[in-house]
């Protein structure tokens, strides 16, 4: 929409995603154009051998990102934003932020990105016959059980960082299910948390006593179209200590980031699936029929909407790339050439798309934490090659972009090859994809699917849950979410495909071998390789 037309009358909706290395805020008008937007960089620390982020954090980001978004509409349009229709929050999956009867956090935050609960994952995947991956809220409540951890007996409420951040909103205790599907398996038939589950969990030895039911202390359970709350003036003063921004608006369910990614993407139709790179890297494939078994590298979650997804998420994707990016520019720096880091990832990329398809026989494990998938418990980045590899820069950058996708091909191979499960549209987004067809042009053949990448993919989550934010107004009218993505908001969107390409499918195959064949050498660091 022209400039002009935007002004404090406009129905707008904002959306804000907390990434793993960036705070997001998007605002979008009536027609799903963003008008504005801001952000926050941060980092997770590793704290008493937990990843975690500072609760502080999460409302200095919040701030800052909505205090850029609003300069920028102020700057743009020339009015000072005082009003928002509707808002949605989103963040990273799963995790633990647990809480007692004064609402005080027990406990820092537990993020998806630990590896500490395998004792949880192992016996709750075998007593539930469900897959509970190691980073779900219900491993690392369990895994806090086995452990006697005193802060137990005194939880009243756990949720994740998007219900959390809901809650400081809204005075609200709810979560949407695709965000719940992470905490706990969720029923296909009632689309929320399975009952049966739940009681096996009550009557496992070590929880028959405790002091509360496991549903009792879960969020509450919302689709994507029901409205979860309304922003008190609590909640204004929080985003906008300026006073400008009034209570009211209304909210949509907050979601994980998988949910947003399938929404940005228009991957909520079954045989549809979406993949999600950044720090970590996950495929979302919507199901026609439910997994014939239960396979650790597959986790079982929903859409939005709570149809049945299978996920196939790693740990591990980008950040050995961008440490590899950052030394070529301290070199450039030290040698006095001055170059954009976007413009440098552009040149080492399509200087990757010219290497040898096997990578010249390089290795590269990107880990810079543990990896569920091959099942290895902290992160060693590693770069492994033999006197005759052909080690130049293009296949130094085609392993790492390889690396990136290692853990994910191994999960997509099982769904794919065991499963039988076919797929009409994969679409990838991330930042990883911004340097046009050679991350998409890997990928594809890394999983051996066409790949498509939209031109609004860089908008990523956080426009995802501001489309949720504005789809409120769609549902009352009876649309389904499938239907206002494909009829309203992608109708004239621009694609991009890759197919392929068989001599990159059969020299990827060939570096996955030695993937596979090497973990012995990753265990091996991590044995003799410690942090201090």
């Amino acid at each position: 929409m022209a400039v002009k037309e935007i002004n404090e009358n406009s129905k707008l909706s904002l959306g804000v995603e907390f990434g793993s290395t960036r705070i997001k805020a998007v605002l979008i008008d009536d027609v799903q154009n963003v008008v504005a937007s801001g952000s926050y960089e941060w980092e997770n620390q590793l704290e008493d051998g937990y990843w975690t982020y500072s609760m502080d954090d999460v409302i200095v980001g919040l701030r800052e990102s909505y205090k850029q978004l609003k300069n920028e509409v102020y700057e743009k349009y020339k009015f000072v934003l005082t009003k928002i229709d509707a808002m949605g929050f989103s963040a990273m999956m799963h995790g633990y932020l647990a809480f007692n009867e004064a609402d005080k956090l027990l406990v820092p935050f537990r993020t998806w990105r630990n590896a500490t609960t395998a004792q949880a994952e192992e016996k709750l995947t075998e007593v539930l016959k469900f897959n509970i991956p190691q980073r779900w809220s219900v491993a690392h409540l369990y895994q806090a059980i086995l452990n006697d951890e005193d802060h137990v007996t005194d939880i009243s409420y756990i949720t994740t960082l998007a219900g959390y951040v809901h809650w400081l909103m809204t005075d609200k205790k709810v979560i949407g299910v695709g965000d719940a599907s992470g905490m706990f398996p969720i029923d296909p038939n009632t689309k929320s948390y399975n009952e049966s589950k739940l009681e096996i969990f009550n009557n496992l030895e070590e929880c028959k006593n405790l002091p509360w039911k496991l549903k009792d202390i879960l969020p509450s359970v919302l689709h994507a179209g029901e409205v979860a709350g309304v922003l008190t003036e609590a909640g204004a003063l929080l985003i906008d200590p300026d006073g400008d921004l009034l209570a009211g608006s209304l909210f949509c369910p907050p979601e994980g980031d998988a949910g947003t990614g399938m929404v940005a993407t228009n991957s909520v139709r079954s045989k549809t699936g979406n993949i999600s790179a950044g720090t970590s890297v996950f495929a979302m494939v919507v199901l026609e029929n439910e997994l014939k078994q239960v396979y650790p590298e597959i986790d079982m979650v929903t859409t939005p909407c709570g149809d049945a997804v299978a996920m196939v998420h790693a740990n591990n994707c980008s950040s050995e790339i961008n440490a590899w990016v950052g030394i070529f520019k301290e070199f450039l720096d030290a040698s006095g050439i001055q170059m954009p880091v976007d413009e440098l990832f552009k040149v080492l990329f399509n200087q990757a798309s010219t290497g040898d398809t096997d990578a010249g026989g390089l290795l590269s494990y990107g880990y810079l934490s543990g990896e569920n998938i091959t099942k290895v418990p902290e992160g060693r980045p590693l770069l492994v090659r033999t006197p005759q590899s052909r080690f130049n820069l293009a296949n130094l950058i085609r392993v790492q972009l390889y690396t990136a996708f290692g853990a994910l091909h191994i999960g997509m191979k099982t769904l794919t090859q065991k499963e039988q499960v076919k797929l009409e549209k994969i679409f990838a987004h991330g930042g990883i994809f911004k340097t046009e067809g050679v991350a998409q042009q890997i990928l594809a053949s890394s999983i051996n699917t066409p790949v498509s990448v939209m031109s609004s993919a860089s908008e990523g989550g956080a426009w995802g849950i501001a489309l949720l934010a504005d789809y409120l107004t769609h549902a009352k009218n009876g649309i389904e979410l499938k239907d206002y993505l494909e009829d309203t908001v992608f109708i004239n969107e621009a694609i991009i495909e890759k197919a392929p390409v068989w001599s990159e499918v059969a020299g990827f195959n060939k570096f996955a071998r030695n993937y596979e064949l090497g973990l012995p050498i990753e265990l091996a660091a991590i044995k003799y390789l410690n942090h201090e």
